[in-house]
């Protein structure tokens, strides 16, 4: 006959049984992967000293996340708001000082280049006849000396600026000896290019209806401020205006307007197309 055990002795030997279940698996798992258990201890240490560090640092120099008087100690009446010291806040850019556009201006600390009223218009000039699609900014203040980077197309703060400044002066009065600035339907401007047409020039006389381009508005006042002109037509003979539609009369019946664009390098009769012989 079969000896009787204890009920407690049943129930531990159960419990022993369920943890030898338990553990022997854990057990072989860790000895599978002993690495894996090394890296999460590592990886644990590490969170551990990063998480002291930060403690640290931010125990050592807080952080201001609120304005001055909400972080003034509790044990003391707050300043005043006029009292506050407010950080200086930069100018925004559409407010900033007009010197700061200046200095803007500057390359190797050397300035763009000044115009003379004379190589202005013949700067202008240049850029207008060397191609039909070139107009002047409708932002130009018409009033003040117009910006050399806007109808030069070299660096106008090179140190040779001033050399290409008077190539352009030349080379645009010898291209251009005779120039008109006028309007389509003047009276005036039309009698001028007749006069100019029967001298048959070369090379041809270069003529521009002002009124009919996008940019009249200021070019308009620019010739009237650079060529001392009050109104249109205004004839360039080498860049220097010759006055107006009386003058012009007197000048062509005088023969001084033939000698005048002789001088500047056009040939009177030159374009006139001549028969060949036999």
């Amino acid at each position: 006959m079969a000896a009787a055990y204890p009920a407690s002795t049943r129930t531990t030997s159960l419990r022993h049984r369920a943890t030898s279940s338990v553990s022997l698996p854990l057990a072989v798992i860790a000895g599978l992967h002993p690495k894996r258990n090394r890296n999460r201890t590592l990886l644990l240490t590490l969170l551990a000293i990063v998480s002291l560090s930060v403690f640290f640092v931010c125990s050592r120099y807080p952080i201001p996340m609120s304005p001055a008087y909400l972080r003034w100690p509790l044990d003391s009446e707050p300043p005043a708001e006029d009292q506050l010291v407010l950080p200086v806040q930069p100018h925004p850019p559409e407010t900033a000082p007009k010197k700061q556009k200046h200095y803007q201006k500057l390359a190797g600390g050397r300035p763009s280049i000044t115009l003379t009223p004379e190589q202005e218009l013949a700067a202008v000039s240049s850029f207008l006849a060397s191609l039909p699609q070139n107009v002047i900014p409708l932002s130009v203040d018409p009033s003040l000396p117009i910006d050399p980077e806007l109808v030069l197309d070299f660096d106008t703060r090179s140190p040779r600026a001033a050399e290409e400044v008077e190539r352009v002066v030349e080379d645009v009065w010898s291209r251009n000896p005779v120039l008109l600035y006028g309007k389509l339907y003047s009276p005036p401007t039309r009698e001028i290019k007749s006069i100019l047409a029967s001298l048959n020039l070369r090379p041809p006389p270069f003529t521009m209806d002002v009124d009919m381009r996008d940019d009249k508005e200021v070019l308009e006042p620019i010739l009237f401020r650079l060529t001392a002109m009050p109104e249109l037509p205004i004839l360039l003979i080498n860049g220097q205006p010759v006055g107006g539609l009386e003058r012009i009369r007197e000048m062509h019946a005088s023969g001084e307007l033939h000698a005048l664009i002789k001088k500047a390098g056009a040939v009177i009769g030159g374009g006139r197309r001549r028969k060949h012989g036999k």
